[in-house]
């Protein structure tokens, strides 16, 4: 039993409500780390726990976390899509998103939001005077692609929208479903086909990794190999938080390209979460540190 398991098991007593994470897998996620340290800084009467549920167990465990009075909980791979069926209120942004990745639950009406919004957002706001008439890129074609899209259309006045995925079909359908969704038609989707995609990547004022690819342990991955894809007036945000230097990162500042990694967005849409639960605000900027120092551990 490690030292962090044993603060937690000893924090429990009658008044303490419990938080939690659902999704399969889940071992290598950061959420507890980041929320049991918030209670601990806090000194909240709060629980993080992580539940591995499998897909087939979805409806069954969210019955549980409802009869458990579970104040909340986080959704994570592959339940975000699925879970929408089984609840009760959907916020405008989880359903136009079609995912949810935050639960609050009310007496047992369990209500999701996609706080991957907040996230991304409260990242890129010190650039949106630069990204006021920008064209975007955004690679990937799942949950984050689609919060990055709804994001920029909602919170910045971008330009252009280059949907960039290793299949260009679920680009097309990308595209048509914010067409219709949003009325924005200023999209083009293209294959994801190094070095292929290095005038596209180049022509954009921000690129936007919302894949998994340089995730650990592929660290030497990269959406693109060649550094010559970036240029110093440019901003690189890769949604990818372990390592949270990715090989993409490490090519777009070579070039002198403004680099974001994934560790704000993490920890940003996490603080919406537990704001969401408890009414408290989350200490970023501490939490921000100490993950950082716990992930070059």
């Amino acid at each position: 039993m490690t030292k962090k398991t044993r603060n937690i098991k000893d924090s429990f007593h009658s008044n303490t409500k419990l938080l939690g994470l659902i999704g399969h897998p889940i071992k290598h996620s950061f959420s507890p780390y980041i929320h049991n340290i918030t209670t601990e800084l806090l000194k909240t009467d709060y629980i993080y726990l992580p539940f591995d549920v499998t897909p087939d167990n979805l409806h069954n465990a969210l019955k549980g976390m409802a009869a458990l009075d579970i104040r909340g909980f986080n959704v994570t791979i592959p339940h975000k899509e699925n879970i929408l069926q089984y609840l009760n209120n959907i916020s405008e942004e989880a359903s136009i998103i079609g995912a949810a990745n935050t639960v609050l639950n009310d007496h047992g009406i369990l209500s999701g939001y996609n706080t991957d919004i907040n996230g991304i957002t409260e990242t890129l706001m010190p650039f949106k005077d630069e990204l006021n008439g920008a064209i975007v890129s955004i690679v990937g074609a799942g949950g984050g692609a689609r919060a990055a899209i709804y994001t920029l259309l909602r919170n910045f006045k971008i330009d252009k929208i280059n949907l960039i995925n290793r299949t260009k079909q679920r680009a097309d359908l990308l595209k048509t479903y914010f067409e219709n969704k949003m009325k924005f038609d200023c999209f083009d989707t293209f294959e994801l086909i190094p070095p292929d995609n290095v005038e596209i990547f180049n022509q954009s004022k921000l690129i936007i990794n919302a894949t998994s690819v340089g995730m650990a342990p592929d660290n030497d991955d990269s959406i693109t190999p060649l550094k010559e894809s970036f240029n110093s007036d440019q901003i690189v945000f890769d949604m990818v938080y372990n390592p949270a230097k990715t090989e993409l990162l490490k090519l777009a500042k070579k070039s002198g390209a403004t680099t974001i990694d994934g560790l704000k967005m993490l920890v940003q849409q996490a603080a919406k979460s537990f704001e969401l639960w408890t009414g408290e605000e989350m200490p970023i900027n501490k939490i921000y540190r100490s993950l950082q120092l716990y992930i070059a551990d």
